[in-house]
């Protein structure tokens, strides 16, 4: 405690100036740009300011340094606030970005995103994103602390700090992450919520009424009230209570004024999303005390104080860099494990142990065989952590062995994946409850801290809880693999509100997101491949629940084609196709199946298995003319799913075997037989495309 109180001002003059410059940098970036939200920097400001200059452990000089704090602003409109203490604290952000704030290539964007600007840990601006995003960050540092420190060497040892606003805690998902963080414990994770009780359109009294304190009590995490957001002392004492409360997350409640010191727009909701006004920022100044020019204005002294951080980074960078050292000399195998999760890239040999699967009429469904890779590669790819929303035993998604993450001595053998010994924050398995929302922001704050590889898995219907996460992993750029399974129609007798119809083109629509449907168990084993080595994107694996057949590889195109999103699985018998065949997933089954039985019939048909539309378009223009000849215009492709956007592949003269109503509830085979996924119709939508072509051939002869 006497090294932080060290670092208080010597003045109340200089605290001020400290906080009035982050401030009015925000004003100022906020009217220059005429546009962005100046309520949110100026009523917290002064929590801004003693969490970083007074605990916040980070070296501006190398924002990437891995025993950083992290912080996340999940307010993310206030976006001027964090740029601010960015530029001041000497991070590569130029006072020239402050003052190009929401301009057209410029560094500051709206709302924070996650490398564009330098020390923004995640991209925030979705309301409650950022608070589960730092659950994640705080599960990524308890689990990588138990899987390596060692008495006298805590390599891994910080906090994962935040500011949260009103709006934050009343998205569903923040309450489901704040559910789950309480329920594991996580003491190193510390909120700052920004209490003034004004949204865009309103007070809080008219939607917001609950004891927020006791609801976060409840959720088991520790909980302290502000009643004066300026008053640093109480800032500061709440801070250092939450750091010592270590069995439980904190969420310390500040009062603090939107808007605060503008004579007219104080605790109005005018003051949250619009600038104040050239008029109001003179008056907002002189109340304030602070020169009404120039704007930007940043006093010498506040400029040193905020800069200190720099100094007080480098060293603690430096010290943990010697501790490190001698940790390497004392537990090299630990260390080198931990430099190379640290580095997010794959032990080498890490897919040594992935099966091939044997031929097999009847084969396997991809869920299974997708458990069966997971197990094969956990062993040897140590990053590899997550879990589902409650579906384990439907997704195949446990890892056996590899232990459960819980607080020490909480998990239990009756669970799957659990293994004797291998308890706590070590474990791999995670349990993320029925909340599909928080599970996907989560994951992305696994990801972002860096050392981990999360999955997260669950119905392919049910992606549509979790699409903000999805969108915004895909945005940042981050390794996170989605495992959805029952993937159609064919799941079956659950029906309609089970059945996915619409959710692949939905997610092959995220620019950034990697989707693939396997067609059998060794596609699936490629998709993994193609997944872990996927370090700057998310990937969707979209799973069946039927059994499909594993294909005889020793006669059609190798599994590994999946790599480039679609291949020629098997051509026509002449090498000469009346016919494209194109398929994903169970479907490529039905159509080698109708391939057969168009060949007894005399038209030679060629099969491409496409597993991943946007693996394919990202190939060359060469190759996708070999897979899909241009002068080969009779197509059919066949997906049980929404027919959008196949068109782009079948053309104007191909056609689409695909749903667009909803499913019903009858055994898996029936439905997709009543929705037209059958040989026979195959067959004959085959032949309408031939009959189709000889007419349009006679047409073009005769004029």
């Amino acid at each position: 405690m006497a090294a932080l109180a060290s670092a208080r001002p010597h003045s109340n003059v200089l605290f001020l100036e400290c906080i009035n410059t982050l401030r009015f940098l925000s004003v100022d970036g906020v009217q220059k740009a005429n546009s962005g939200h100046p309520g949110l920097p100026m009523g917290a400001a002064a929590m801004a300011e003693v969490l970083w200059t007074r605990f916040l452990k980070h070296n501006p000089a190398n924002p990437h340094w891995f025993d950083r704090d992290r912080f996340v602003l999940s307010a993310g409109h206030g976006s001027m606030l964090l740029y601010s203490l960015l530029y001041l604290s000497g991070y590569d952000l130029s006072l020239d970005q402050i003052k190009r704030f929401r301009q057209w290539g410029s560094l500051t964007p709206g709302h924070p995103e996650r490398g564009k600007t330098p020390g923004v840990e995640v991209t925030t601006g979705p309301l409650g994103q950022g608070f589960a995003n730092g659950v994640g960050m705080a599960m990524a540092e308890a689990h990588l602390a138990a899987k390596f420190n060692r008495p006298g060497f805590d390599i891994v040892n910080h906090f994962t700090y935040g500011i949260v606003s009103d709006g934050d805690l009343m998205e569903g998902v923040a309450s489901e992450a704040a559910s789950l963080a309480g329920h594991l414990e996580l003491g190193k994770l510390i909120y700052l919520y920004d209490d003034n009780r004004v949204t865009l359109s309103a007070g809080t009294d008219m939607a917001f009424t609950e004891d927020r304190a006791g609801r976060f009590e409840a959720y088991g995490w520790h909980t302290q009230m502000i009643a004066n957001g300026n008053d640093l002392e109480a800032i500061e004492n709440a801070l250092l209570d939450a750091r010592n409360a270590t069995q439980r997350p904190s969420l310390i409640l500040v009062r603090t004024h939107i808007g605060f010191g503008s004579p007219h727009k104080q605790d109005s909701f005018e003051a949250h999303g619009s600038p104040l006004g050239v008029d109001e920022v003179r008056l907002t100044k002189e109340q304030l005390g602070w020169p009404t020019e120039p704007p930007f204005l940043v006093p010498d002294d506040a400029s040193r104080r905020f800069l200190q951080a720099l100094g007080k980074g480098q060293l603690a960078e430096a010290e943990w860099a010697e501790k490190l050292s001698a940790y390497t000399r004392a537990f090299p195998d630990l260390a080198a494990s931990f430099q190379q999760m640290k580095g997010g890239q794959p032990f080498a040999g890490w897919d040594a142990d992935i099966p091939v699967f044997p031929a097999d009429a009847k084969g396997m469904a991809t869920r299974v065989a997708g458990g069966k890779v997971m197990n094969a590669i956990a062993a040897r790819l140590p990053a590899l952590i997550g879990g589902s929303a409650d579906l384990n035993p439907s997704t195949h998604t446990a890892l056996a062995g590899q232990g459960d993450f819980e607080p020490a001595g909480m998990a239990g053998s009756d669970k799957q994946g659990a293994a004797d010994g291998v308890w706590g924050f070590t474990g791999r398995n995670v349990y993320f409850g029925v909340r599909e929302h928080a599970m996907g922001a989560i994951a992305n704050g696994l990801a972002a801290h860096g050392g981990t590889m999360p999955f997260a898995s669950t119905f392919l219907i049910f992606s549509d809880y979790m699409r903000p996460p999805m969108r915004l992993a895909a945005m940042m750029g981050l390794q996170v693999v989605y495992v959805f399974t029952h993937d159609s129609i064919a799941l079956g007798e659950d029906g309609a509100t089970h059945q996915p119809i619409e959710q692949l083109a939905g997610l092959r629509a995220v620019p950034g997101l990697s989707v693939i449907r396997p067609a059998d168990a060794n596609e699936t084993a490629a998709a993994w491949r193609v997944a872990v080595e996927a370090a700057d994107h998310p990937v969707v694996l979209v799973l069946s629940r039927q059994d499909v057949p594993t294909l005889d590889r020793s006669k059609f195109g190798a599994a590994d084609g999946l790599r480039r999103g679609a291949y020629v699985l098997a051509d026509a018998p002449s090498g000469a196709p009346d016919v494209i065949l194109i398929a994903s997933g169970s479907e490529v089954g039905l159509v080698m199946a109708a391939r057969q039985k168009l060949t007894e019939q005399n038209v030679q048909a060629r099969v491409v298995s496409m597993p991943s539309w946007d693996l394919f378009d990202a190939q060359p223009k060469t190759y996708r003319d070999s897979v899909l000849p241009p002068c080969l215009r009779l197509r059919l492709a066949v997906e049980a799913g929404a027919t959008q956007g196949w068109h782009r592949y079948v053309g104007d003269t191909g056609d689409v075997v695909g749903i667009d109503r909803y499913g019903a509830s009858a055994p898996g085979a029936e439905v997709m037989r009543e929705y037209g996924f059958s040989v026979e119709n195959v067959c004959a939508r085959v032949f309408a495309l031939l009959r189709q072509g000889d007419r349009d051939h006679e047409h073009a002869r005769a004029t």
